[in-house]
C-alpha cells in the first residue's frame, strides 16, 4: 500500500472509530418511552428493579435500539441497578444494536468502577464487540483509558486480539492515540503485561514503526 493510500486508510479508520466511540446512549425520546425495567434502570431505582424481576418482568427485554435494562443502567452509571439486574437474571454479555456489551460501554465511558463490576457480574472480557470485531480492551486502549486498560488486563482480556481493521490494542494505542501521557501509560501497561509487539498491521507495520513515524518519543522508548 503506498503512502497516500495508507494515509487515506488511516483517516477513514479514525473517522469510523471516532463514530463508534459515540455509542448510542438512550435519547430523550427513548427515555420518554421507557417503562418497567428500562425506566427503573435509567433512574437507578434498585428496589423497583428487584420488585419487577421478582414479579416476572423480563430482565433482558429490549428497547428499540436493542438495549437491555443492563445497557441502560451502564450508560447511566448506576452500579446498584446493574447488580440488581444481574441478580434478577440480566445477561451481562448481551449485545445491543451496535454490538456493544456492558463492559465495552463502561470501558469507552472510562468508568473503572463499572468495568470492575461488569466483570464481577460475569461480563466476559474476551467478548467480541463493536462492528470492528474488537474487544473492550481495544476500545479502552484506543482512547488512552489506562486505568480501565489495567483492570481489563488484570481481568484476563486478550492482549493480542486483532480486530477487522487489522489492529491490536497496542497498535490502536499508537495509531489512534495522540502520544500523550494517557496513551503512553496505556502502552506501558500493555507492554508490561506481555502484549506481542511483533504483531503488525495489514501492511506488517509494527507498533514501534508506527510510533517512530509519528515521533512519539516516550512510546518508542517503551517499545524499544
Amino acid at each position: 500500500m503506498n503512502i497516500i493510500l495508507r494515509v487515506l486508510f488511516l483517516c477513514a479508520a479514525h473517522l469510523w472509530c471516532t463514530l463508534a466511540i459515540a455509542q448510542t446512549a438512550p435519547s430523550a425520546p427513548d427515555i420518554a418511552s421507557y417503562t418497567g425495567l428500562h425506566l427503573a434502570a435509567h433512574e437507578g431505582q434498585t428496589a423497583e428493579i428487584r420488585r419487577l424481576t421478582a414479579a416476572g418482568a423480563d430482565p433482558n427485554a429490549r428497547d428499540r435500539a436493542n438495549r437491555t435494562p443492563a445497557h441502560v443502567a451502564t450508560f447511566a452509571s448506576h452500579e446498584d441497578a446493574l447488580k440488581a439486574l444481574a441478580a434478577g437474571g440480566g445477561d451481562m454479555n448481551a449485545l445491543e444494536d451496535r454490538f456493544y456489551d456492558v463492559l465495552t460501554i463502561a470501558a469507552v465511558a472510562n468508568d473503572p468502577e463499572m468495568v470492575s463490576l461488569a466483570m464481577q457480574l460475569g461480563n466476559k472480557p474476551d467478548l467480541i464487540t463493536s462492528v470492528y470485531d474488537g474487544t473492550a480492551l481495544i476500545a479502552a486502549a484506543h482512547l488512552g483509558h489506562h486505568e480501565v486498560v489495567a483492570l481489563l488486563v488484570k481481568g484476563g482480556a486478550p492482549l493480542d486480539h486483532v480486530n477487522n481493521l487489522g489492529w491490536t490494542a497496542l497498535i490502536e494505542a499508537v495509531v489512534l492515540g495522540d502520544g500523550g501521557p494517557d496513551h503512553v501509560k496505556t502502552v506501558q501497561i500493555l507492554v508490561e503485561a506481555g502484549a506481542d509487539q511483533s504483531i503488525g498491521d495489514r501492511d506488517g507495520i509494527t507498533p514501534l514503526r508506527h510510533a517512530v513515524s509519528r515521533g512519539y518519543t516516550e512510546i518508542i522508548e517503551l517499545l524499544m
